[in-house]
């Protein structure tokens, strides 16, 4: 009962009602939330202070930033849908909050479209180097393992594609990245295709923000030939999958383009299956299948994608990896 009546408290007052329906609808930060509401920082962050300490909402900080949502479970989650749901979209101060956000979404996706553009060029290229992503991500959809999964962890999200891709087929999923421009260019194109069961988070790949064993799915795209340590990303990421759940990964094999150090800061080049195959086992997975996709024509200079699947048996190994690969055993 005291849970109940906390949550009314909280959300009893008119700009926490119409707080509870912005962020029903998008994550915002409270800039965001000051341009909308027409009303002070303090006064804003007051009332978000309330609205989380009666767990309707979560906060997520993201460098300088904080990022406001619904809360994603729990109470509070169940009781904020009930609210939305009863005061509808038909009351007129409502109405024009929900204009402000359609405002505040465009100049938010413009922006990210504008840092997408100034990077395209060099995207593109080493697109070019090997086969259609379309058919990487039609192998990985293929890899999942399942037909859906309840949660879905994309590591080093980026533009947010993977999400995209997966999100028919996922309850929930999230992605994570340290770049805020990256979040940004993710977070619009979540938008665009009306993703609102997906979110990104900044964090840490060798410091995951969930609980062991907290998720079905952890993808790493295009991630490891950046790392010093790709072992201890992919320990970290079989800490957070389930029993059962799935790892996939999809990176370069081998290759002698040295190049991509210098020009796109890659740290490794390529892997081979024998090295992914010993990350996974030391992570205690059991890899289910390695899939090699030549560049079309076998083209001399390009590149070949490797894709992992490697399953999480039991719940062995479930210590920590520590930052950067400490504490990590060889």
């Amino acid at each position: 009962m005291e849970q109940v009546l906390a949550g009314l408290r909280a959300a009893g007052e008119p700009t926490r009602l119409r707080l509870i329906a912005l962020l029903a609808r998008s994550e915002l930060t409270v800039t965001e939330l000051t341009q909308i509401l027409r009303q002070s920082q303090p006064r804003v962050s007051r009332h978000l202070k309330l609205l989380c300490s009666a767990g309707l909402l979560d906060r997520f900080p993201e460098g300088s930033w904080v990022f406001y949502r619904l809360a994603g479970d729990g109470f509070g989650a169940d009781l904020s849908r009930f609210l939305i749901k009863a005061v509808g979209v038909s009351d007129s101060v409502l109405a024009r909050d929900l204009e402000r956000l359609d405002a505040v979404r465009r100049a938010r996706a413009e922006k990210a479209a504008a840092f997408f553009r100034a990077n395209a060029k060099e995207w593109d290229r080493i697109r070019a180097l090997h086969v259609p992503e379309a058919i990487v991500e039609e192998a990985m959809l293929g890899l999942m393992g399942r037909a859906r999964a309840a949660s879905l962890l994309d590591v080093g999200t980026g533009t947010g594609r993977m999400l995209e891709v997966f999100g028919p087929r996922i309850e929930k999923g999230v992605g994570l990245d340290l770049s805020p421009e990256m979040l940004a260019l993710a977070r619009a194109t979540l938008e665009r295709a009306g993703l609102d069961h997906c979110q990104v988070r900044q964090g840490d790949l060798y410091d995951l923000p969930v609980q062991d064993g907290e998720v079905d799915v952890v993808s790493l795209h295009q991630v490891l030939h950046y790392l010093d340590d790709p072992g201890a990303a992919i320990k970290e990421a079989a800490r957070a999958l389930a029993p059962g759940g799935r790892l996939l990964v999809a990176d370069f094999a081998p290759h002698q383009l040295d190049y991509l150090r210098e020009e796109q800061a890659h740290r490794r080049l390529g892997f081979d299956e024998k090295e992914i195959a010993d990350w996974c086992a030391r992570a205690g997975l059991e890899v289910a299948e390695m899939r090699r996709l030549p560049p079309e024509g076998e083209q001399e200079g390009h590149l070949t994608v490797l894709i992992c699947a490697a399953d999480r048996k039991t719940l062995d190994c479930r210590q920590p990896s520590g930052r950067h690969g400490e504490g990590v055993e060889a």
